[in-house]
């Protein structure tokens, strides 16, 4: 602690080249952070939504073809099979197009239990039970949107009869983790399916809990061995195989931020890294003389490297609570496109920690070469 002052005052030598330092790391960690709060939510639906004994059954065509109600029933019949329910997308506008988020037309007497993850008040569970017109409404989406429970919600249909309106009371909020989906907007399958004009008798997809996740294999190849040559066959698979499908239509968005972090932290490791030999090449004479009155190389070595690490976690504070401060606008500005916007605490750790390493690895070279220094050829370059 005692060779603090002598290592601020160091640091802060020249002062602009200290905060376009600062200023480097601060940067590099923001950017970090944004990467990481994308990366999040691409990869949000795989890691917390997919149930490991779900099973998502869709018409083997595409998810946007229907499947017939009956196979429900059939489905049931399979060994293994624990329950079942079913939903359809429903494609509505809120108000404007761009007030976009997921609705589902679902079956109120087994979604629930498929998903206990969505937690939903009891009282506010029967009061959607009992009203046709009833929708229950992810805790993120009511938040946007202002909806509270009791208000009457007009949306404009799309998929289904298009440009009609259809109105709903909000029964209820349902509560999840902040890594699970709670932008979801439920209305009752029944409703759904008297009021459309076409495909009466269908279902978006089947969701197919199984006794064991090591039965899902089995119990995918039974369902889609049933429905073979049928005028409908199904393709079933795990719930996490097919978020893995949704997200590769996107690309490999983990590859691509991956590569783009790598090249920040690259660019700032040579930033860094020339700034320390700058530093180190201007105080040649002050190193020479604490070696001339007896400190050792190690010590040169150390308080070197301290330097850049000090540095670096000004800059850490500084782009972290940057991050922290900027969310609240990034998660409302990528909401209508992303889901799961949110920093994971680990990745804001797993930041820190390679912003710092780095730092650690800028001052490496300068600090050996520092130590290294003989104290005549020191004094002799000045």
């Amino acid at each position: 602690m005692k060779f603090l002052p002598l290592l601020f005052r160091n640091i802060t030598r020249k002062w602009t080249r200290l905060l376009l330092t600062i200023g480097s790391f601060a940067i590099a960690l923001f950017l970090f952070g944004i990467l990481a709060v994308v990366n999040n939510s691409f990869n949000g639906a795989l890691n917390s939504m997919a149930g490991v004994d779900r099973l998502m059954v869709q018409n083997r065509v595409s998810i946007i073809q229907p499947v017939p109600e009956a196979y429900k029933a059939k489905i049931e019949q399979i060994e293994h099979v624990k329950l079942v329910t079913y939903a359809n997308w429903f494609g509505a506008v809120y108000q404007d197009e761009k007030n976009f988020f997921p609705q589902y037309a679902i079956d109120e007497e087994s979604y629930r239990k498929m998903y206990p993850e969505f937690r939903v008040a009891d009282a506010e569970w029967k009061a959607w039970e009992d009203d046709r017109e009833g929708v229950i409404v992810g805790e993120k989406t009511a938040e946007k949107y202002g909806f509270k429970v009791g208000d009457r919600v007009p949306l404009k249909g799309v998929l289904w009869g298009g440009g009609e309106s259809w109105s709903f009371n909000v029964r209820g909020i349902y509560h999840a983790k902040p890594d699970e989906d709670q932008s979801q907007f439920w209305l009752h399958w029944k409703l759904f399916d008297e009021r459309r004009q076409f495909s009466k008798g269908t279902v978006g997809w089947y969701i197919v809990r199984v006794d064991s996740p090591d039965n899902a294999v089995e119990v995918s190849k039974k369902i889609d061995a049933m429905f073979a040559n049928s005028s409908t066959e199904t393709k079933t698979q795990t719930e996490k195989e097919m978020m893995a499908s949704w997200a590769k239509q996107t690309g490999n968005v983990g590859l691509i931020i991956t590569i783009i972090g790598s090249v920040v932290f690259f660019t700032l490791l040579l930033v860094v890294g020339n700034t320390m030999a700058m530093s180190i090449r201007e105080r040649m004479r002050e190193l020479a003389v604490l070696k001339a009155i007896g400190y050792t190389d190690r010590f040169v070595l150390v308080f070197v490297i301290a330097e850049s690490v000090v540095v670096a976690f000004i800059g850490v504070a500084i782009g972290l609570g940057l991050l922290l401060l900027s969310l609240p606008g990034i998660e409302k500005a990528l909401s209508s496109f992303l889901q799961f916007v949110f920093l994971p605490p680990q990745k804001a750790i797993e930041g820190v920690v390679i912003t710092l390493f780095i730092a650690f690895l800028a001052g490496i070279i300068p600090a050996v070469n520092a130590s290294r220094l003989r104290v005549v050829d020191a004094i002799r370059r000045v």
